[in-house]
């Protein structure tokens, strides 16, 4: 476990606490190792989640398929980020969505009963803790803000031009790598992925942006 230290701390929730805390912190904590294969799924829609999760190793999509198996993408988690937060707490409903490995993947949990009482060996970073975990919720919600706004629009091109536009910011640049494939992307923005490749090559003979698989380049209109 202690080889993911080097992960941890960097994480958002472990912000601001070093790693000889962060080993301590493992035990009192509750922290454990869950291995998945590619296509396992973490959580399924329905079940009770009772820890807080955080990605190690590879690459996890939080989805949800409707009654006749159609997906639609809610986000996709990369390794250091935290998951299944809004459903550890006690009296909290069941997960309304799967989360479903990608590749080979390696998630740790821990209890957040133990993160949400007076730590008994009266650890000196139990409360970073706490408020790393706050601000991580603010985070999230600003995140699914931002989609609201992308899936508020009406055409395929203006979702494609909003979500493009944040990955840009994002990034701090004009040239980045989106986190999909064609098909998880389509899913994300809930359009027809035929449709969108389409105006994807409309976007690029307008002079609007140049791709290659999952990396794009925005270009300005000068």
């Amino acid at each position: 476990m202690n080889h993911y230290i080097s992960v941890i701390k960097h994480t958002q929730f472990f912000s601001g606490i070093g790693e000889s805390e962060i080993e301590s912190m493992m035990s009192c904590l509750n922290l454990e190792s869950h291995r998945y294969k590619k296509g396992d799924y973490v959580y399924r829609s329905g079940e009770f989640v009772r820890v807080i999760s955080i990605l190690a190793e590879g690459a996890l999509l939080i989805q949800q398929d409707d009654y006749w198996g159609n997906r639609s993408i809610i986000s996709c988690v990369s390794v250091g980020d935290i998951f299944g937060e809004a459903y550890a707490m006690q009296n909290s409903q069941a997960v309304l969505n799967d989360v479903v490995a990608t590749e080979d993947s390696v998630v740790l949990t821990f209890d957040v009963g133990r993160l949400l009482t007076v730590c008994s060996n009266a650890c000196a970073f139990h409360n970073q803790v706490i408020i790393n975990l706050i601000q991580s919720l603010s985070s999230k919600n600003r995140m699914l803000t931002q989609k609201i706004d992308c899936m508020s629009k009406r055409t395929t091109r203006d979702k494609l031009t909003v979500y493009l536009s944040e990955q840009s910011q994002k990034a701090g640049s004009p040239s980045f790598v989106i986190p999909f494939n064609r098909q998880e992307l389509a899913d994300y923005l809930a359009v027809d992925r035929s449709a969108m490749s389409n105006e994807l090559c409309k976007m690029r003979d307008a002079g609007m942006l140049v791709f290659e698989k999952n990396r794009f380049t925005l270009l300005s209109s000068d």
